[in-house]
Order: structure tokens, then sequence, then C-alpha cells
């Protein structure tokens, strides 16, 4: 199975190609030292023919046919001239001199090079050799032949030739071998993550894909594909809680509005009990408006979709007007609000969304302080970035419950049947993430310190 994947894969006849490319590369490299060794060796050879030739030819012009004779028959009783052949023939082909048996049959052209077997083995050779020869013919009509037995030479070349196509056989093999052997183990590499994934369609995200210990890329790709799934199984788990959440928020408001509804549709009509009847329905349906209208705001803030309105800004001008917004509510629970630190913060943002975010912190922190406690919003720049941050003097927030408070519809226990939807921090972290600011929970002993640290302004 996993080989007929194997050679049926993309990268496997990916493979193929690099190899017959490599394959043709190497072949005509291999051709090319072949042809040119095979020229370097007979060019040698021709050139001492042509030497040897130029002597016998002199010895023709200073002592004529006797002479040449005379000087052909000292060269075959010389043993250093032993792979050396000779032949001079009259006219009519018949041979005056020289160690061949006869005149070879391919010389017939009136000079030039020829390549032949010999009739016979030369005296110190054991089988008939390759001889490579000169053809001249004097303006008398002899015809002079000189050569050589080049068949070491041939040999050589051909040993040459056989190694060359053995290594290039050797090397499409190893080639082969290798595709098949890389293809297959990353066709295995994929098949279990394809193997991983069908597991996650059939059981749930809590499979995850092996790793091998190589550190490779296949392994890198492995866990960036297994935080991923670490990322989606979070959201789904924040998904299912969001559900629960909004259930068990708008179970109780619209489970009150159809009571009263079905008591005024069943009661008798009084007037003012009507009246109040519906404006309680109303602010319940208020109530609902606003989890969704808040809802719909964080989705829209989360797409980024207003940064065409950032402009600089002045937090402690937008922490004034918020300060003075929720004076009136601070007073009530006998909270004091106060606004300290520098007098000018500049930052790039959205100035109405960031009124939201401060506003929101504000009212948490009125709500969730101690009554007749106080509230201190704090502008400065540290370190050349702009930072607000508001401080309340109330039980606080546990510090394993940090990451948790900015989920949406998350609220503490003992918070649980306080006013609020849970959504107000959430829209704090997604105005904060559109600003690219971090935000900072702090113990303020007591209390909870929120700081919000904005990117410098440029």
């Amino acid at each position: 199975m996993l080989l007929a994947k194997t050679l049926t894969s993309s990268t496997f006849k990916q493979a193929l190609i690099a190899i017959a490319t490599f394959g043709t590369i190497v072949s005509a490299l291999f051709g090319y030292v072949y042809l040119s060794t095979s020229s370097y060796v007979r060019g040698l050879s021709d050139r001492d023919i042509k030497t040897e030739y130029s002597s016998l030819q002199g010895a023709y012009e200073r002592s004529g046919r006797d002479g040449l004779i005379a000087q052909i028959q000292r060269r075959i009783a010389d043993d250093n001239f032993a792979n050396n052949v000779y032949m001079l023939v009259g006219p009519s082909l018949a041979a005056l001199a020289g160690n061949l048996g006869g005149w070879p049959p391919a010389a017939t052209a009136a000079s030039g090079w020829i390549e032949f077997r010999a009739r016979e083995a030369l005296p110190n050779a054991t089988n008939r050799p390759l001889l490579r020869a000169m053809l001249q013919t004097f303006p008398s009509g002899e015809r002079l032949l000189v050569g050589r037995d080049i068949s070491d030479l041939d040999s050589f070349a051909d040993q040459i030739k056989t190694a060359m196509i053995s290594v290039a056989a050797l090397l499409f093999v190893v080639a082969g071998v290798a595709s098949i052997l890389v293809t297959r183990r990353t066709v295995g590499r994929i098949e279990l993550i394809n193997a991983t994934s069908r597991a996650i369609m059939q059981s749930g995200l809590d499979q995850r894909i092996p790793l091998r210990g190589t550190h490779d890329e296949w392994d890198r790709v492995a866990e960036n594909l297994n935080l991923m799934l670490d990322r989606i199984e979070t959201l789904m788990g924040e998904i299912r809680q969001v559900s629960d959440n909004v259930a068990h928020d708008l179970r109780t408001p619209l489970t009150r509005m159809r009571g009263r509804l079905e008591k005024a549709y069943h009661g008798q009509r009084i007037g003012e009990d009507d009246q109040a009847l519906i404006g309680d329905t109303i602010n319940d349906l208020d109530a609902v408006l606003r989890i969704f209208s808040s809802l719909t705001r964080i989705a829209q803030i989360e797409t980024q979709a207003r940064k065409g309105a950032f402009r600089p800004v002045n937090l402690v001008e937008i922490a004034g007007e918020v300060a003075e917004l929720y004076d009136a509510a601070a007073e009530q629970v006998g909270t004091r609000l106060t606004v300290v630190g520098d007098h000018e913060v500049m930052v790039t943002g959205d100035r109405d969304l960031i009124f939201d975010a401060i506003a929101n912190l504000v009212d948490n922190a009125i709500k969730h302080g101690r009554a007749g406690g106080q509230v201190v919003v704090t502008n400065e720049n540290i370190d050349g970035k702009p930072v607000i941050s508001i401080a309340d003097d109330g039980p606080g927030i546990p510090a394993c419950e940090y990451q948790q408070v900015f989920k949406r519809f998350y609220r503490l226990e003992h918070n649980r049947y306080t006013p609020g939807n849970g959504l107000g921090l959430s829209l704090v972290a997604a105005v904060a993430h559109l600003h690219g600011a971090r935000i900072e929970m702090l113990d303020n002993s007591p209390g909870l310190k929120l700081k919000l640290w904005f990117p410098a302004v440029h």
C-alpha cells in the first residue's frame, strides 16, 4: 500500500525528472570525457606515425628507393620499433619491403589514414592486431604504408567507455533507490498526518501528530499542526463556554419575560400593573439587546476594521471625561474617584474605543471595589511608553483568574448574580489588541490594578 503510494506520488515523479535531467548531464559529461580521452590517445599515436613517416620519406629523398628499403629493413630488425608496421609496394602493389603479409585491401586511397586488422599476428603479438597507418604514393608510383599497433590504445579507450557506462548505470541505480527511499519517507510522514487528521474527524480534537524527535522540517510541521490543534481545541472550548454562559445569562431574563407576558395574558387588565409589567419586560429585553450589541461590537473590533479612525489622542483628556461621567455613580456608593499623573500622555488610536475601554475598567472598579473606598486612574509615560492604570482597593481577583476574566461571559463566582454580562473586559481586551497595547493585571494589596501599556508614539 505504502509502496504504491510512493510510486504514484508527485515527489517521486519530480525525483524521476531530476534523475533524468541529472543523467542526461552526466551522460553528456562522460561522453565528452570519453571522446576527449580517445582523441588524445589516438593523437599521440598519430604524432609518432607522422614522425616515423617523415624519417622514411627523408631516407627516400636522400637515397631513393633502395635507401628507403634499407631503412625499412633496419626498422624491422630493431626491437624498439616492434609495434610499428611498414609496407612498401610498387605500382602493381608487389611487395618491395615491410613486415606485413601483403598490402591491406582497405588501403585503396592514394594517401591518408586508415585503420585495419592485420592478416596475421605481428612477431611479438599473439593475435591479429588493430593497426592505424598513414598512406602515401610517391611520384614514381611506389606506395608507402607506415603505421603501428594500436590494440592497447583501443583496449584502453574501451576500458574507459566501459567504466563510464558502469558508473553512469550505478549512479542511476543509486539515484533511483535513494529517490524511492526519500519519497517513501516523505509519503510515510504525510500518511501519518493524514491518519491523524482522519482520527480527529472521527473521534475529536484530542488526537495529536506523533513526533519522531528528528527535529527536521517534518517534525516542525507536526509541531505547528499540533499547536494549531491545541489552539482550535482551546477556541472550541471557549465557544462551548460562551454558549453555556449565553444560555445561562439569557435564560433568566427570557423566562421572566415569558412569565410576565403569560401573567398579563391570563390576568385582568389593570393599567398601572400592566404598565409596570411592560416596563420590566422592556428592561429585560434591553439587557438582552445590550448583550448582543456588545458581542457585535467586540467582533467588529477584533476584525480591525476601525483602524482607519486612528489619530493622536491624549489619554489624560479621555480619562478626565470618563471620570466626569462616572463621578455620580462613584458618589452613590461612597467611592472616591480621582485622576492623577502626567498632564499629557499621547497615544495613536481610536478615541471612542479607548474611551469605551477605560469606561469599562472604571465601571468595574466602582462596582467590584470596596464600598466607601477609592478608585485611582493614573496616566503616565514610562520609558517612553504611554500607560494608563486603574486601581481599586476592593477584594481583587485571584491570580489564577487573571487570564480567564477576559473571556466572553466569564464571571467570577461571587459576581455571578450581580448586574453585568461578563463582556466588559472582553471588549477591553479587543480594544487593546487592536491598538497593539499590552494588558497587565497586578495585585494592589488590597484590590486590583490593571495597566494598559500602549505602543510609543513616533
